[in-house]
């Protein structure tokens, strides 16, 4: 993505990663040479292995392993690491003290942060995501872009960052012409309640287009009403205001369901730009970037240039005069920097948009209106597909409301519910049913690198077993339930890692920060699934080896304050996803 300050307190990867790199300066390596730490991927090769000497040999043409040799007589981890030991040509193993981990991790169970401290650097970062139709419902279609933006903003938000949220709503343009005629004549047909004709607004949008579609007249109409609407005619502006607000509760509704963090305070539509458009266009011009091509006003980047040497046009306004999205996505680049204070500014918007997005910040760069010091971040994603591989729609192929897929998803999580838990009284086993169910979805699409395709599929993200939000929130259901059959509120005392199991635990939850750090950095939530993944395995094989409450004593209390530990971890990465926990399932 762009550029990222971690948090306040360094985590464990960056420790060894800047200690690292100090001695691979100091053993002769290029001042800067990266370490590149990173968990091991087997227990046998210690907790950590950094790899940056064979790069470095390389570049000094020396054997790896005689870099590796001179690096250790310049490293010093003795405060934190119980081995360090050549592996291969070059390999630099780390296995970290017992007692370290048991004090780090004693920190953490002490502390409601878990002793990941905010950012010392604070950034602004603008982040657009969900951006809806207002003319339309919100469907399927708008959920990645709204829960991956909104994973992404919760992240940033826990590690110190000010973040301000945009909600780019489509709210102007030719489609409200249309609309707001067929609303006056519903209105001259004596339909004094607006909000239940607008009730579901697919029905509406549909009878409007029919009528534009089929009604010469009509059609006229329509064209007349947009005109007088971005004129500024009164009754148009009150008329759409008044659609506009509906088709906002409809989507706050959304949102809510959903449990994302968009307010109503959040939308910044198209419309909110509308009187700085041309402004756009004359500073372009007075920057000498203006081309006239067939009527309309052009840039012409020869970074766009084809292999034949054709340039495609970023057009900023047509022959009619009419501007584009491009025109304000520009307005909206210099708001979020000027008024908004932004200094990293976030895009979650679907992979089909990537050359626009090339564009938009070339021009961004090209005009000053986003200077070097401000990064500029497109976070793309692919597609939701149905089990065909199709894009995901209703079994007619009409596009499926967001709203219906939410109850949907509740209502299976509630007869899952009913078959695994029949105990649970009416009223838990509904907000069981809520939790899971939502989370299932959110789950699901968060879990996928942002970047691909992913089929839809009910039966894989209601499962109690694999990469799934049910297995996640189960796992923290199962820490619970050992307080509930202990009769336990609180346990005190220093962690202490005996066993293999206790150890990979207690290292996998001190993980979190660094894991956090790289969801910032990269804008991807599913680096944070799979750490939850291997985390809840983690828990799974220690509960299976390392008894709990048959245990007595410190190991007892040590056991349970993990335990504990382990639960809080899980319910604070499940929540900066946006997905909610229960304490029985």
């Amino acid at each position: 993505c762009g550029v990222f300050v971690s948090a306040g307190t360094m985590n464990l990867r960056n420790q060894l990663e800047q200690r690292i790199s100090q001695a691979l300066t100091a053993a002769g390596a290029p001042e800067g040479a990266a370490a590149l730490v990173g968990p091991s991927a087997k227990p046998e090769f210690g907790d950590y292995q950094a790899n940056g000497v064979m790069a470095a040999a390389k570049a000094l043409k020396t054997k790896p392993r005689d870099l590796a040799e001179t690096l250790l007589a310049h490293l010093d981890l003795s405060d934190l690491a119980e081995s360090i030991d050549i592996a291969g040509p070059g390999f630099i193993n780390i296995t970290l003290k017992a007692d370290w981990l048991g004090e780090r991790l004693t920190a953490a169970a002490d502390d409601e942060r878990l002793t990941i401290r905010p950012a010392d650097t604070k950034q602004h970062v603008v982040i657009d995501y969900s951006s809806p139709n207002l003319a339309k419902e919100m469907h399927v279609g708008h959920l990645r872009s709204t829960i991956i933006g909104d994973a992404i903003a919760r992240t940033l938000e826990f590690l110190g960052h000010d973040v301000k949220r945009q909600n780019h709503v489509g709210d102007w343009g030719t489609q409200f012409g249309m609309l707001l005629a067929h609303l006056d004549e519903l209105v001259e047909q004596g339909h004094a309640d607006l909000s239940e004709d607008l009730a579901d607004l697919e029905d509406f949008y549909r009878a409007a287009k029919k009528r534009f579609d089929d009604d010469a007249v009509f059609a006229d109409l329509a064209r007349q009403t947009v005109v007088k609407l971005q004129g500024g005619d009164e009754h148009c502006r009150a008329r759409w205001q008044e659609f506009l607000d509906i088709s906002l509760s409809h989507c706050q509704q959304v949102y809510d369901g959903l449990g994302v963090t968009l307010q109503r305070t959040d939308v910044c539509g198209e419309s909110f730009y509308n009187d700085d458009l041309p402004k756009v266009v004359a500073n372009l011009d007075a920057k000498g970037l203006l081309k006239e091509s067939e009527g309309a006003k052009c840039v012409f980047l020869t970074a766009f240039a084809n292999k034949d040497g054709e340039i495609t046009p970023f057009i900023v306004q047509k022959t009619d005069g009419g501007y584009l999205y491009a025109t304000t996505d520009l307005a909206a680049i210099r708001h979020r920097i000027s008024a908004l204070g932004g200094d990293r500014l976030i895009y979650v918007v679907g992979s089909e948009q990537s050359f626009h997005f090339q564009q938009l910040f070339a021009v961004a760069r090209e005009s000053g209106f986003a200077l070097d010091n401000i990064s500029l971040e497109y976070v793309p994603f692919g597609m939701m597909l149905g089990e065909d591989r199709k894009r995901f729609r209703t079994r007619e192929g009409g596009t499926i409301k967001l709203m219906d897929l939410l109850d949907e998803a509740v209502k299976r999580s509630a007869d899952l519910v009913a078959q695994k838990n029949p105990e649970l009284d009416e009223a838990e086993r509904a907000e069981v049913a809520r939790v899971v169910g939502i989370g299932a979805v959110k789950y699901a699409d968060l879990a996928q690198n942002r970047t691909s395709d992913y089929v839809f599929s009910w039966d894989k993200m209601l499962s109690l077993e694999g990469n799934t939000a049910p297995y996640m929130q189960y796992a923290y259901a199962r820490v619970r339930s050992i307080f509930r059959k202990g009769e336990l509120d609180d346990v005190a005392g220093p962690i202490e890692l005996a066993e293999p199991a206790e150890r990979a635990l207690g290292v996998k939850v001190l993980q979190l920060a660094e894991t956090l750090d790289s969801v910032a950095a990269e804008c991807l939530p599913s680096v944070l699934c799979a750490y939850l993944f291997d985390l809840a395995g983690a828990f799974m094989s220690f509960y299976e080896s390392c008894p709990v409450l048959k245990s007595e004593g410190p190991i007892r209390a040590s056991r349970l304050r993990l335990c504990d530990l382990t639960a809080r971890t899980i319910q604070l990465a499940l929540g900066l996803l946006g997905i909610e926990t229960v304490e029985r399932m």
